[in-house]
């Protein structure tokens, strides 16, 4: 990590993290939601596995966008945690540990939707049932992981819209909606885990935050001069 006094240009770091935030929604959105949603049907199997095959390129890409994802998103907390260290480092600490436990979760959990292809492959001899069960359980599996991933999701957003609102370098509404959005992403997971029938999940009308954080610091950057001067107060502990 680097230390605050040998950032010469953090407005710089700050686009470079929007940038990369920003990179994080059409990876996210094709690996994670399009792809998933187009090819995976509920409850037949049969039309899903043909879906997979007839798109087995859009498959595979999706698998390499849902990586990519997790790639980048350590790089984001990285230089957030750069960036948001001089407010409080043990809440930017939490922020950090936070997305490297969940990005090797989301990182194996792709095993799922790689494992599906050895399945479909005509070298491996299995019943039709057999396999049919099989890609089911695996898809199944992939996203009640997602789920699980979902908790951590949250768990970062809210030490990350903390030190937001904390700060005086990026507007305290930003740090609120984080907040918000984070707390949606807690409740998503145990929805999900206890009802699992239920469909309607609070994170997806709660995104707002995020969505300021990554516009504003890819645009606006941050207060070079509050920054500056919380940096130094943190020094001077």
């Amino acid at each position: 990590m680097m230390h605050n006094q040998h950032i010469k240009d953090p407005k710089k770091i700050a686009r470079l993290a929007g940038f990369l935030y920003v990179l994080l929604v059409p990876l996210g959105v094709f690996g994670i939601l399009y792809v998933p949603n187009a090819l995976i049907v509920s409850g037949d199997t049969a039309t899903t596995i043909s879906n997979i095959l007839s798109n087995e390129n859009m498959y595979r890409l999706s698998i390499v966008s849902a990586l990519l994802t997790q790639i980048v998103n350590l790089f984001v907390v990285v230089y957030l945690y750069i960036l948001l260290k001089p407010v409080n480092k043990n809440h930017a600490a939490m922020m950090l540990i936070f997305i490297l436990v969940a990005v090797p979760i989301a990182m194996f959990n792709e095993l799922n939707r790689i494992a599906v292809l050895f399945l479909l492959n005509d070298s491996i001899t299995l019943a039709r049932d057999q396999v049919h069960s099989l890609v089911t359980l695996l898809l199944d599996i992939h996203q009640q992981c997602i789920h699980l991933v979902g908790i951590f999701w949250g768990l970062w957003l809210l030490p990350m819209g903390y030190l937001v609102y904390q700060s005086n370098f990026i507007p305290k509404f930003i740090g609120i909606f984080l907040i918000i959005g984070g707390i949606a992403y807690v409740i998503d997971f145990f929805t999900a885990l206890l009802f699992p029938n239920f469909t309607l999940f609070a994170s997806d009308y709660t995104f707002l935050g995020e969505v300021l954080m990554m516009l504003w610091l890819l645009i606006k950057g941050i207060d070079e001069k509050q920054w500056n001067k919380t940096a130094h107060e943190l020094s001077n502990h």
